[in-house]
């Protein structure tokens, strides 16, 4: 579960606060630029701030995937057909994805022999 400090700082990453406590109420607004955000406005962006969360792992782990397979690209090598749909598949992985439990669900194709 995605706490309200994770979600505050998707929701506004350059704002100026800090959080004594476990709830809203120990939210401490320090910006001067910005109106503090009430706890519903936070709340409404659980969704979006789980799927960034979620969607930015998912990416680390593809691009991980991807370079440990970059050395068959390199001029001296021929790139098999199955490891050019691998790579293919795994650039595709965050085609179409819009929520977290979509991200979450992703399934990594079998890297070939």
């Amino acid at each position: 579960m995605i706490t309200l400090p994770e979600v505050l700082l998707k929701f506004k990453p350059n704002a100026k606060w800090h959080w004594n406590g476990t709830d809203y109420s120990g939210l401490v607004w320090e910006d001067t630029e910005e109106t503090k955000p009430t706890q519903a406005e936070i709340e409404a962006q659980i969704p979006t701030a789980e799927f960034q969360i979620a969607i930015e792992d998912l990416r680390a782990k593809r691009n991980k995937l991807l370079q440990d397979t970059d050395y068959h690209g390199i001029s001296d090598m021929t790139m098999s057909f199955e490891m050019q749909t691998y790579r293919q598949s795994l650039r595709d992985l965050t085609n179409g994805l819009t929520t977290a439990e979509e991200v979450n669900a992703v399934v990594f194709p079998t890297k070939p022999e």
